[in-house]
């Protein structure tokens, strides 16, 4: 069609159930379905996308219509937009062990009950567990010939546990997400570990911050790969001037022990067999061994940027592909967890994440742990709470010193533009010297 340089059409049916406990109540539980397309047009003058609900597949004159009105919107954008030439293929997507759709929702909330139950111990106030599964039939096809098709089906749970004891509240959280099929059968360990871990947080003390020597367990340490390393390697951000990491390609920062990766093509929860470009994943090292090595690229900001690979856009159903991780991890080094200690002497250990912030552009963080220990003489001493870790990005990354050698993935959600999509962060046990713990306690 005259003026179209370029389109493609990215198609998404499926369904999702939900179960949601509060106190071994079930406040809600039901199927939905979902019909979702997406209609992208480049022209000489930008984007023109139509987002479309209940889509039927149609062509001759019924799909020309629909792309001269997206070539109407394009010519409102007055952007000039070139594409980077991109592999094509998809990979297999894993089989499911046992497909969530073949177990009744009454099963599924009774084994959700037998989780949040579970949770059940004395100073324990408030209980709450949730079930997701997701199943998308997705099919693509664009202007230059290319067609896929494929089925991917999530499922998870999440358990929370409250408590409480003399005004002091304290909670535990635990979830666990898969590709590989239903996953709530024998997790009850799951609710009573939440249990646990809101029971020693009374009475764990205060942590007290200032500069020392901190251990992060993986799942802190992954937060730190996500959030500090991975957003800032984005290529839509690099493009706008929105990354501390933007023309630092080369330069070193952080020892030859430290790489960092994203991997669509890992089976964890963050794979995706093709991105939603239509263009094949692959492993892309970000930083690799110290050194900054590559950026996460759409087709757009690779022909603008360069120096990484496309193949890195993520979308939620009828929503525009954005430049999104996948499986973000900082790669195992040669340390055991017990070396890793012995080097420490004496700071602190910090697990699990209850969130934080980030500013890619100023280069600046602020992570909170779930728990910490201080560590005396390389062993676990005394819990303590209300800790985090924050500083700049890149000082914190030439303070990371040893890398272990039990790299451990997390499943979960990231957020970016309003868009939602399933992501797995990970790493080993990691050392980082003269790093910013804050905390309110006192001497």
């Amino acid at each position: 069609m005259s003026g179209i340089s370029y389109y493609d059409l990215r198609h998404v049916t499926g369904e999702v159930t939900h179960i949601d406990i509060d106190n071994s109540v079930v406040e809600s539980a039901g199927t939905s379905f979902f019909n979702k397309a997406i209609l992208r047009v480049l022209t000489g003058t930008g984007w023109g996308i139509i987002q479309v609900d209940n889509y039927t597949p149609c062509s001759g004159r019924k799909f020309d219509e629909l792309l001269e009105r997206a070539a109407r919107l394009a010519a409102i954008t007055e952007e000039n937009v070139v594409l980077g030439d991109v592999p094509r293929g998809t990979l297999a997507v894993p089989p499911l062990k046992e497909d969530p759709r073949d177990v009744s929702i009454e099963e599924k909330s009774s084994l959700l009950a037998e989780i949040e139950k579970s949770a059940i111990l004395p100073g324990i106030v408030n209980r709450r567990a949730g079930y997701v599964e997701r199943t998308e039939q997705v099919r693509f096809a664009d202007s230059s010939g290319n067609e896929y098709s494929y089925e991917m089906s999530r499922s998870g749970f999440n358990v929370l546990a409250v408590a409480s004891r003399n005004d002091n509240v304290q909670m535990g959280y635990e979830r666990e997400h898969s590709i590989d099929g239903f996953n709530l059968r024998h997790q009850q360990p799951s609710g009573k570990k939440a249990a646990d871990i809101a029971i020693a947080l009374l009475d764990a003390s205060a942590a007290k911050g200032g500069k020392m020597r901190v251990v992060l367990d993986p799942e802190l340490a992954g937060v730190f790969a996500h959030e500090a390393v991975g957003h800032a390697s984005e290529g839509d951000l690099i493009q706008e001037g929105s990354s501390v990491l933007k023309g630092r390609t080369g330069e070193r920062i952080g020892n030859e022990s430290l790489s960092i990766v994203d991997d669509p093509s890992l089976h964890a929860f963050g794979f995706d067999p093709v991105d939603a470009e239509g263009v094949a994943v692959t492993r892309t090292e970000i930083i690799q061994k110290g050194v900054i090595n590559a950026f996460l690229h759409s087709r757009e900001s690779l022909a603008a940027v360069g120096n990484g690979v496309a193949g890195h856009t993520r979308a939620m159903p009828g929503e525009p592909p954005l430049v999104r991780m996948s499986n973000t991890f900082i790669e195992n080094g040669d340390s055991t967890k017990e070396e890793i200690f012995a080097e420490c002497k004496n700071g602190i250990y910090l697990a699990g994440s209850r969130g934080g912030q980030v500013d890619p552009g100023r280069g600046v963080f602020q992570f909170n742990a779930e728990y910490g220990y201080l560590v005396k003489d390389g062993e676990c001493t005394k819990m303590v709470r209300d800790v985090s870790l924050s500083g700049d990005i890149l000082t914190t990354l030439h303070r990371i010193v040893l890398c272990g050698n039990d790299r451990k993935m997390s499943p979960g959600y990231c957020g970016k533009g309003g868009q939602s999509v399933p992501v797995s962060d990970g790493a080993p046990h990691i050392l980082l010297n003269d790093a910013v713990v804050g905390g309110s306690g006192v001497d």
